[in-house]
């Protein structure tokens, strides 16, 4: 996108930015923070974008492609390129394999054209694909076959491989492994096999690199799963070593699940790997970021903010954005989700800790919830576009992406899709 076309609509908007940053530093203030440290805090987030984000998404019964969606990871590199040029909070690209396999000389070139790098690798042992031996139809690493055990093996240290020659320092392992009537799995035996299959997977690791295992309650597995809740999870971690850590997807969870909860359980004990952010209605619905429940995103990232505060042994917690466009432009859903989770990340850290600290402590239920509202209450919008002004960014993303016409070109050069008739992605 051309750099000169994000000039001129930032110097529609800059003025009006500059007051309303001023405005907000003389409010926070009085609550004796510094605006310009929470903008340089902002400044400094990233989020991964997934590869697949950038096509649209589908439901169990029909998928309905958009114009110029990408023909290939290198047309999703340069999706992924626009959002991070407008947003300045993308940075990195989570890969999925075999969907995303091309030669890795490639995609870090193509990658590096553009400022970006690579975060987690993530496997696929979920879906049969052409050519392979085994089907994955009744399971994948915790198959009762073992032929088709080691193929799922073989295709993680595949991954492995790839990430390692393209500068990624982990692996993402979600399995739809499970049953769908009672009887028809052993659960204990089902499980031994799936952490048999993962210390395989996890002694291929290299040094530096860590791997994230991810549960999720159901789907495509809708009477019992493998790796069914952050309890399991968190087994799954222990067993395997200190370089196993749990994800949280915030949509895999029970409807009114505690998740801020279970992230500072993983936390306390040294276990939170990161995070798949979306958002959820119903189930795993893998809507916008903050679309549904922004308040659940601020507490989840207010007790991310506490645990760096406090010092947490080895936190260092992974953020990609992972969700299903289904009726938006990909692009400006994953701009809007990521803008969403840095607004939350900048909300917590306006948090007065020693006022909820002290609230707790005196057991005063009302003003600990009060202290939290005030910073969620607080807009700081002219924080965020402000980091995105002097980081060379978009002060309104999607304003300056759809003035751009940067989809009807696209369309323009990639030939349309044809919808298929399912198939959840």
């Amino acid at each position: 996108m051309a750099t000169d076309l994000v000039e001129r609509e930032n110097a529609a908007h800059e003025t009006a930015l500059r007051r309303d940053y001023e405005a907000l530093g003389e409010k926070l203030d009085r609550r004796g923070i510094a605006i310009d440290a929470i903008r340089d805090r902002v400044a400094a987030f990233g989020v991964a974008v997934p590869s697949w984000g950038v096509g649209t998404g589908g439901t169990r019964f029909a998928r309905f492609p958009g114009p110029g969606e990408p023909r290939d990871i290198f047309d999703k590199i340069e999706d992924c390129a626009v959002i991070q040029q407008l947003t300045r909070a993308t940075p990195t690209i989570s890969l999925h394999i075999p969907w995303d396999k091309a030669e890795p000389g490639r995609l870090k070139e193509a990658a590096s054209r553009f400022g970006l790098g690579f975060d987690a690798m993530n496997s696929n042992t979920f879906q049969d694909h052409p050519g392979q031996a085994h089907s994955y139809k009744y399971g994948s690493l915790s198959h009762t076959d073992a032929a088709t055990r080691a193929q799922a093996v073989e295709h993680n240290l595949e991954c492995i491989e790839i990430g390692k020659a393209v500068g990624s320092k982990a692996l993402t392992v979600w399995i739809g492994d499970g049953s769908n009537f009672p009887g028809q799995s052993d659960f204990a035996r089902a499980f031994e096999r799936y952490l048999s299959s993962m210390k395989e997977v996890y002694a291929a690791l290299p040094d530096d690199w860590r791997l994230f295992t991810e549960h999720k309650m159901y789907e495509p597995a809708f009477y019992s799963t493998v790796v069914q809740d952050w309890g399991t999870n968190y087994m799954i971690a222990q067993e395997l070593g200190p370089k196993a850590f749990c994800l949280v997807d915030l949509g895999h969870h029970a409807p009114n699940v505690n998740i801020e909860m279970i992230v500072s359980r993983l936390i306390q004990f040294g276990k939170l790997g990161g995070f798949h952010f979306n958002d959820s209605k119903y189930g795993d619905d893998d809507l916008d970021a903050g679309s549904i429940d922004p308040y659940r995103l601020f507490l989840v990232f207010n007790e991310l903010v506490e645990a760096e505060k406090c010092g947490a042994p080895g936190f260092d917690p992974a953020h990609m954005l992972d969700q299903s466009h289904n009726v938006t432009d990909p692009i400006e859903s994953l701009m809007v989700s990521a803008i969403e989770v840095t607004r939350a990340f900048a909300q917590a850290l306006l948090v007065d800790r020693k006022a909820l600290a002290a609230c707790q402590e005196e057991n005063d239920a009302l003003m600990a919830s009060e202290t939290l509202k005030a910073a969620f209450r607080t807009d700081v919008g002219p924080i965020l576009a402000m980091a995105r002004l002097k980081s060379g960014g978009a002060v309104d993303p999607v304003g300056a992406y759809r003035a751009s016409g940067y989809r009807a070109k696209a369309a323009a050069e990639r030939p349309a899709i044809i919808g298929t008739g399912g198939g959840i992605v």
